[in-house]
């Protein structure tokens, strides 16, 4: 694999947020990748760093937020050290986002046309008034919705719809890579279900590359190649979707995967994964899972493990990878 594969690379990515009390280390030497074409998905507890990673990559940090070290390159240009009138011309034309529950954040006075046009105008000044227009419709016949329905406002739309229109929004500069924050929260199984297998196929028709971030494992497995599992803002492990589901290797992910049932295979019971998340104003030392694993030593309470390969692009940071002693 080249480096012009990689559509995105973080590297050793570090953000705090500031506050009265001190920092506290939401991102903590993240890194990974993702390829053209290829979706990826970041799982774990609420509160693990999934949504900080995201918004770090698009920069949209508030105010008490800051990356202290690391680089986030998209198509190799680095991203950290562009102020915001710089990052502005990345956003939306090569890195988008669909928000947490953005589909009760769209502007009400503004018809659904009016809100992708926006983003078009500035992003996309090249083209003109007609490639716009036959560019939306093309993007809601993508996204399975009637081009009729564009010059409505969004509270004439289920929240179904709205949450396509904000995929199509998201869409409209045919960025090189979209992040999915929890995109199916709030909307019933089977539209979630419909929804999910829609994007799967726009990306795939696109050769686009998407990061998918939800706390449930059953989304991300259905929607990505690679899975990386988050805890106390680190990446614990990263591997297929398959070697995480079926040979995960951090007892973290052994956890996740034990409280999770399954319709296949004899009936077994759920095992509650014991604990908390740390509070990340003052992480504990060593591994930060230590005082919730079974298989804690004292090398793990005292030395932090490193995220390495342990098997084919299979990346842990473990002491005891799989439990062993």
């Amino acid at each position: 694999m080249t480096n012009n594969d990689k559509v995105l690379e973080v590297k050793n990515l570090t953000m705090h947020y500031m506050t009265r009390k001190g920092p506290v280390y939401a991102i903590d030497d993240v890194s990974f990748y993702v390829r053209r074409g290829e979706s990826i998905g970041l799982v774990g507890e609420s509160g693990c760093g999934k949504t900080s990673v995201a918004i770090s990559l698009m920069k949209l940090l508030p105010d008490n937020a800051e990356i202290i070290n690391g680089e986030i390159l998209i198509n190799g240009h680095d991203l950290v050290p562009l102020s915001d009138a710089e990052v502005r011309k990345f956003r939306w034309r090569h890195i988008s986002m669909v928000f947490q529950a953005a589909m009760n954040a769209m502007n009400p006075v503004y018809t659904v046309e009016e809100q992708i046009l926006e983003a078009m105008r500035l992003h996309r000044p090249e083209m003109s008034d007609k490639e716009m227009d036959e560019k939306i419709d093309h993007l809601f016949e993508l996204v399975g919705l009637d081009p009729a329905f564009k010059s409505q406002y969004p509270h004439q739309y289920s929240g179904g719809m709205r949450q396509r229109a904000i995929i199509a929004m998201a869409l409209s500069c045919d960025p090189d890579i979209i992040i999915a924050d929890e995109p199916t929260t709030a909307l019933d199984v089977i539209v979630q279900d419909q929804l999910l297998q829609k994007v799967r196929d726009i990306q795939r028709q696109l050769n686009m590359a998407m990061i998918y971030i939800s706390h449930d494992i059953a989304v991300i497995a259905e929607v990505s190649e690679r899975v990386g599992v988050m805890y106390a803002g680190q990446l614990a492990e990263m591997a297929s979707t398959e070697a995480i589901f079926h040979h995960p290797i951090h007892p973290y992910t052994m956890g996740l995967m034990s409280a999770f049932p399954s319709i296949v295979g004899p009936k077994t019971e759920l095992v509650q994964l014991p604990g908390e998340p740390p509070d990340l104003l003052n992480p504990p030392p060593g591994c930060r899972f230590h005082p919730r694993c079974p298989y804690a030593t004292d090398i793990c309470r005292e030395k932090p493990p490193e995220f390495k390969e342990h098997a084919e692009n299979h990346y842990a940071a473990c002491w005891h990878p799989g439990g062993e002693s």
